[in-house]
């Protein structure tokens, strides 16, 4: 996410790295290249301006005290004013503590719009509410079937329609929810390859009939100035209410993310880094801006590592790391849980500083895959007694798991490195931080 805009502010940051002071012509050879980087990554051109302009006036004139550099300081404008062109604090989703909360989902066709009503009705499940998902797209082939394939992974009904009537769908879906005591709809309205008058008066007829508790705009992150132009087309028609970016995690240069909010002067309430029915984030402002000045995002680290593992677990974890008796099903556990967490590019791109070392890597997820192929492909003696794996066994393996033998001695080789290190600590004993990991 952002790594080609963190890397090139970074860059641009050094230039008064190491510099006695701040003074108007180091600011403004730094805030030159800033705009032209963000211009480059497709940021509306008044957006940038004023962004520009803000982070000026505040640079000039401020004192650099002994125990920062200038490079530090100007950095914490920087982040101080991306924190609030992106919205200064989160604005979380309303919800209707008695009766229904209706949930209005707009926006253009591909923009993962029905994906992201499947994940959003994930998470609200998570948090006790009943929900019902309702399939108002009528015109896409197999919007339904794909809205309902979505509410059977996830265990939530979807409420469909014979009838090709949109706003008879949304309006009928309410009073099924009353019937079934549903207290949360969320409706899926139908999207178009690009903004029209027939889909426009839709979307505005069925907000009426329905009066939405919140109606929210998804765009794909992807669209660059396109996304902008269209959410300026919705909120005129719809007035929405907040916007979800989707597909952050594809090559994206970040322009539609930072432009969107200030142009249309709506929140950015969620984002969408994955296909995955778990990759959903609610949105903070500060913590987008820290990962874009490359300073990663801990606290999302960390909620995402709290929400993915089980506190018993984790006590069993640690019993077996006492007594030096981690094993490959244990391994196996800890892989499963990442893969919960998300990509592992995501992942990494939260740790601070890592982003710049990583920038010519290539992630791959796919090799945890092949991990878990190895570690299947054992037996339960090998899974729990590593050391019998001798070279026939490691054949067998790689046979059974589609790999080859040097995958096979690798993945041996990093699991004993492992299993050291963890009888060092251990003899040390365990840091308390590692007893709030939970697994399950």
């Amino acid at each position: 996410m952002f790594e080609e805009l963190s890397l090139k502010l970074e860059s641009a940051l050094k230039k008064v790295t190491g510099q006695g002071k701040l003074t108007e012509a180091n600011i403004s050879d730094t805030l030159r290249e800033i705009r032209r980087i963000l211009l480059d990554a497709d940021v509306n051109y008044k957006v940038a301006k004023e962004f520009i302009d803000n982070v000026k006036v505040k640079a000039l004139g401020k004192e650099v005290l002994a125990s920062i550099s200038p490079g530090q300081l100007i950095t914490k404008i920087i982040y101080d004013e991306l924190t609030e062109l992106l919205g200064g604090g989160n604005k979380e989703l309303q919800l209707n503590p008695t009766g229904i909360t209706t949930l209005m989902v707009v926006g253009l066709q591909g923009s993962g719009k029905t994906t992201f009503c499947g994940k959003l009705a994930k998470r609200l499940s998570e948090h006790k509410r009943k929900v019902l998902l309702v399939a108002a797209d009528i015109y896409r082939p197999a919007a339904i079937e794909q809205l309902k394939l979505l509410g059977k992974q996830i265990g939530v009904e979807v409420f469909s329609l014979e009838e090709k009537d949109a706003k008879k769908v949304a309006v009928d879906s309410i009073n099924y929810a009353k019937e079934k005591n549903l207290n949360t709809v969320i409706i899926d309205t139908a999207g178009r390859l690009h903004v029209d008058e027939q889909m426009m008066l839709e979307v505005s007829d069925i907000k009426n009939l329905v009066n939405p508790t919140e109606t929210l705009f998804v765009v794909d992150s992807m669209a660059g100035q396109d996304a902008v132009n269209s959410a300026k087309a919705f909120n005129e028609t719809v007035n929405f209410d907040g916007i979800v970016l989707t597909k952050l995690d594809g090559d994206s240069r970040g322009g539609a993310a930072l432009s969107i909010r200030s142009v249309v002067g709506k929140p950015i309430k969620y984002i969408s880094n994955g296909e995955k029915l778990d990759n959903l984030e609610v949105f903070f402002p500060d913590r987008l801006a820290s990962r874009i000045l490359g300073k990663g995002d801990v606290v999302s680290l960390v909620e995402k590592a709290q929400a993915s593992f089980d506190e018993f677990e984790a006590e069993k974890l640690e019993e077996k790391l006492r007594k030096n008796k981690f094993d490959f099903d244990d391994f196996l556990k800890q892989i499963k849980v990442l893969k919960k967490m998300g990509s592992l590019s995501s992942l990494i791109g939260m740790i601070p500083g890592v982003g710049s070392k990583i920038k010519n890597t290539q992630i791959d997820d796919k090799a945890l895959i092949k991990v878990e192929a190895i570690i299947n492909s054992m037996t339960k003696e090998e899974r729990t007694t590593p050391k019998v794996l001798n070279g026939n066994r490691r054949k067998r393996i790689a046979r059974g798991s589609g790999t080859s033998i040097q995958d096979v001695n690798r993945l041996i080789k990093q699991f004993s490195e492992m299993q050291r290190m963890m009888s060092t600590l251990s003899k040390k004993g365990i840091p308390s931080s590692m007893r709030n990991f939970k697994f399950n």
